[in-house]
């Protein structure tokens, strides 16, 4: 079935503000990057500009997978979601280059960096530990909504009601 069949069962595309709405008021989403094989997958924590960017803060170790794998990617995807029941739900995907931020320019994206929650790991390791700042810039988003009961699964409230 295609997303527009769908609506036929209650989820709906979010509009291009609904989707700038939902990605203010998130803080987690996963990250897929592309391998030969198959994508590799990271939850993060993320603060998103409400424009056209999505910030990354990765903690880097000796080696890093993650700090590789986007070196070299073209492109990514992140996914950010929210799932209330089976019937109430969001969920946004996002597309588009990711890339460092130079050291040059980290300060600036910092101090505009709404902070509010964040994992107490990047508080301690930010002092203590290398990190690197990555940006994803979107260039493809989709926004699915679904908020209720399916239409098939409303009854009419005359048929409830008891004599």
């Amino acid at each position: 079935m295609t997303i527009d069949e769908l609506s036929d069962y209650g989820m709906d595309r979010m509009t291009d503000d609904e989707i700038r709405g939902f990605l203010s008021n998130q803080n987690v989403g996963v990250l897929g990057l592309p391998t030969e094989n198959v994508p590799v997958m990271r939850p993060l924590f993320f603060w998103y500009d409400g424009e056209a960017r999505v910030y990354f803060l990765y903690v880097l170790g000796s080696e890093s997978q993650k700090e590789d794998l986007s070196d070299r990617a073209d492109a990514a995807q992140f996914l950010v979601y929210n799932v209330d029941t089976p019937f109430m739900w969001t969920s946004v995907l996002l597309t588009g280059p990711i890339s460092d931020i130079p050291e040059s320019e980290r300060e600036s994206v910092e101090d505009a960096m709404d902070m509010q929650w964040r994992p107490d790991l990047f508080e301690r390791a930010g002092a203590s530990e290398n990190t690197k700042l990555y940006q994803l810039q979107i260039e493809d988003q989709v926004g699915l909504t679904h908020r209720g009961l399916p239409p098939a699964f409303e009854t009419d409230s005359s048929e409830n009601r008891s004599e």
